[in-house]
């Protein structure tokens, strides 16, 4: 750890600093473990937010936000629960939007550090910086915790609570589109539009799902996106791959199950729209083949289906044994996978879907119903949204935004009247 001095020049008294004190019985507890992120992260990258709270937390440059809900404006008091670390004091400044204070830590021993009284000026997410100012050592302490009182949080708090889903409640609320297809659909056709500026890391756009898979694409670092499809292994045996298309990367996943996974590296671009396709085929054997394709959206729709068909991309084909059927359960669905970027919002607009069935009869599938998954069920994040647009559904979470739309909903957009002039025939 390296020695941080710094000179506070911040206009601001040093009778603001409060000592050490017991918790008040009225406050709630905001953990750090479940509601806290490093937004702007020091050079060395040292600090970060693990289920027990904020840990090795030595550069001035590095800025912590803690977020949770108040159902109404008023007067917030706030107070650091935590301890320090390799020094026998620190200082550090708390900020929600232009109001800041200075608080001081100066015990090695868990304690509850006062801060000050904030004013908020209208219900929803309130969103509490730190950054750490002077220290004696090379450590701004441990903080494990944000003690809230005062009027603004009478009518009620939301926060994630559950340390045992704490990995979940960073990543953030999943929000779904689910639609009612014919029966014996054997394609699956739909498309996607991220507008500018809401694709930020550890986002997946999901267009195409189906009860044992999943067709989108991803932003998985600053410089690489991938269209990403997967296929879950039955309880009984193991998805096997048939097929991949040119430059596709093929792996099998674990985690949230098992399965194969299939993805090309392509640099899709924010506002651009991106169509989908998917197919169930079974193969006479007992077994279904799962295949995907992925192209950019023409800019006109009335091109030539044949050479329309020649701009789509092969993903893959995987081989699901033990079951022979068509598409089930399609859905879509919006995701953060990375906790640490959980704080940034997203959003995306799923419009334009299409089922074919197996005799080549192709329908409009304009209504889908919207759910969220249990981090927004249990009121462990309450920024996720959903609803219809014109010709388009669009779903949005993250973000810290506090106008939630209710899951269990279902929504109709218009009808674009003209089924996607693809050839099936002539797919790679």
């Amino acid at each position: 750890m390296r020695h941080l001095t710094v000179c506070l020049g911040l206009g601001l008294a040093w009778a603001l600093f409060a000592t050490a004190a017991p918790a008040q019985q009225s406050s709630n507890t905001v953990p750090l473990g479940g509601n806290a992120y490093v937004t702007q992260p020091s050079p060395t990258g040292d600090e970060t937010i693990t289920d027990t709270g904020l840990h090795n937390w030595d550069s001035s440059k590095a800025v912590v936000s803690v977020y949770f809900d108040v159902q109404q404006a008023g007067e917030l008091q706030l107070a650091l629960a935590g301890a320090l670390n390799g020094a026998s004091h620190s200082v550090v400044k708390v900020s929600v939007g232009e109001q800041s204070r200075l608080v001081r830590l100066s015990s090695v021993a868990p304690s509850v550090f006062p801060v000050g009284s904030f004013t908020v000026r209208k219900p929803g997410y309130v969103k509490v910086d730190l950054q750490g100012v002077q220290t004696d050592g090379g450590y701004y302490g441990d903080i494990t915790g944000l003690q809230i009182a005062g009027s603004a949080t009478a009518a009620g708090t939301v926060y994630a609570n559950d340390p045992s889903n704490f990995y979940w409640s960073r990543r953030g609320p999943s929000v779904h589109l689910g639609f009612n297809v014919p029966a014996n659909t054997e394609y699956f056709y739909s498309e996607v539009t991220v507008p500018k500026g809401q694709d930020p890391i550890g986002s997946y756009y999901m267009a195409d799902g189906f009860n044992v898979g999943y067709f989108g694409m991803q932003v998985v670092s600053a410089s690489e996106r991938w269209i990403l499809f997967s296929v879950w292994d039955p309880s009984n045996g193991s998805t096997s791959l048939v097929r991949q298309g040119s430059d596709v990367i093929v792996d099998s996943f674990g985690g949230e199950g098992t399965g194969g996974q299939s993805h090309l590296v392509y640099p899709w671009i924010a506002g651009e729209t991106y169509r989908f396709l998917t197919r169930a085929q079974p193969d006479g054997n007992g077994n279904t083949l799962f295949s995907a394709w992925f192209s950019r959206a023409p800019h006109d729709r009335r091109a030539d289906p044949r050479k329309d068909g020649c701009d789509w991309k092969f993903i893959a084909t995987w081989k699901y044994p033990g079951t022979a059927t068509y598409l089930q359960g399609v859905y879509s669905f919006l995701e953060s996978f990375d906790p640490d970027h959980g704080y940034l919002g997203r959003s995306a607009r799923y419009g334009n879907q299409w089922a074919v069935d197996a005799k080549g009869h192709w329908s409009e599938i304009t209504s889908a119903y919207y759910d969220v998954d249990p981090t927004g069920l249990n009121k462990q994040r309450l920024d996720y949204a959903g609803g219809s647009i014109g010709r388009e559904f669009f779903l949005r979470n993250d973000g810290f935004f506090s106008d939630s739309t209710p899951s269990g909903q279902t929504f109709t957009r218009k009808p674009v009247g003209e089924r996607p002039r693809i050839d099936l025939d002539a797919l790679p």
